[in-house]
């Protein structure tokens, strides 16, 4: 059996939903199987001899798509089943989808989808094909299959990929950014597990340490705020997340503190929050003045946070740079020249990730050379530096 289902949408604005980023384009889609109540998903980049991704592929083993609701889920754009439920149905977790926009964004990541999957109706299996091209956005075709599969779930295949789908690539950056993004909703949850070309997505994999504070407004009212401070830089971090206390991230922005060249994600975690959330407030951000209380009370945290964060680093790298022989001045040099060459070192030390793994005679030099260009700048010229 085989059939068309027309979405009842503008081609142009369904386009313009797939014109996403392809790590957000992979997010959606693992939001999408977790609200179908998928305990392991699976993210495949199909690669062709030459290294490039050739095809994406997520699998899941969730409740699957009703068949007898392929033309609301597909064909109503913001029409999507989950605005008259609060938790998925088996697993009782949080759902995060509302509008019925996430399955489109597939179409960010290739010009070909098709929604593999097997859903139980009774005591019977049920699988078929829901598929698009970013050609004609506003058809879907239906097919069902003959031979069911050996259990519910969802396979996502996206064919006719786009050139930067190759971002992806880079796993260890990947699966950083994906651990961050659902760090919260898998502690709440850890039971769900997803992997990204065969390597778990965990925070506790990817985090460096963990620090929990409390802070209180000024009108009493208190949350907890988590920093996780991350093993390598991403795209993304230095972020301030609001979440509800089942881990459901609901609004995110720049922290805008300095963290001494660390990078980390801050979750502010309240149930003051999905009521915000409901009323638009956190989306006002500083325009709402209790938003702007938290926000205020979580950055005077962070920031405090990072700066004895700094001066024990900078104390524990003195004592190593020390140690090595690298260090350019004498163990009890106080001087206001050896003060601002730590400070200037530390900075270095943060800017360049590979210095640590310089060899102590290589520090030696870079650190003699920073000495020397501090002596000749404060004599009031480079050209004898520059010599």
């Amino acid at each position: 059996m085989s059939r068309m289902i027309r979405v009842q949408a503008q081609a142009d604005h369904i386009e313009s939903l797939a014109k996403a980023a392809p790590l957000s384009a992979v997010e959606e889609l693992v939001w999408n199987a977790l609200d179908a109540d998928a305990r392991e998903i699976r993210i495949d980049l199909l690669t062709n001899a030459l290294g490039a991704v050739e095809a994406v592929r997520i699998s899941d083993d969730g409740v699957g798509i009703d068949v007898l609701s392929a033309d609301t889920t597909f064909g109503s754009l913001g029409g999507s089943w989950k605005r008259h439920s609060v938790e998925t149905a088996r697993s009782h977790r949080r759902l995060h989808g509302r509008h019925g926009r996430g399955r489109f964004k597939a179409f960010a990541l290739g010009g070909h989808v098709e929604w593999r999957t097997t859903t139980r109706s009774g005591k019977n299996l049920t699988s078929y094909v829901i598929s698009g091209d970013i050609e004609n956005p506003s058809e879907f075709s239906l097919d069902v299959e003959l031979q069911p599969g050996p259990g519910t779930g969802t396979e996502v295949f996206i064919s006719n990929v786009r050139a930067n789908c190759d971002s992806l690539l880079n796993a260890v950056e990947t699966v950083q950014s994906l651990a961050a993004r659902f760090a919260l909703y898998l502690k709440s949850y850890p039971d769900v597990r997803i992997y990204f070309n065969g390597l778990p997505v965990t925070p506790v994999v990817v985090q460096k340490k963990t620090t929990d504070y409390r802070i209180t407004i000024e009108n009493g009212a208190e949350a907890k705020l988590e920093i996780i401070e991350w093993k390598r830089r991403f795209v993304g971090s230095g972020r301030i997340v609001f979440a509800g206390p089942d881990g459901f991230e609901l609004y995110e922005q720049s922290a805008g503190v300095r963290s001494g060249g660390a990078s980390f994600t801050a979750y502010l975690v309240s149930p003051r929050f999905p009521v915000l959330n409901a009323e638009n407030a956190l989306v006002m951000d500083e325009l709402n003045p209790e938003v702007r209380m938290y926000l205020d009370g979580a950055k005077k945290v962070i920031k405090s946070h990072f700066i004895a964060l700094g001066d024990t680093l900078a104390n524990g790298r003195k004592s190593g740079w020390m140690e090595e022989g690298s260090y350019p001045f004498d163990v009890s040099d106080g001087s206001d020249a050896a003060k601002r060459f730590d400070k200037l070192a530390n900075e270095l030390a943060d800017r360049m990730e590979s210095f640590s793994e310089l060899a102590p005679s290589e520090r030696g030099i870079v650190f003699n050379l920073l000495k020397r260009a501090m002596e000749t700048v404060k004599r009031g010229g480079l050209k004898e530096f520059l010599k």
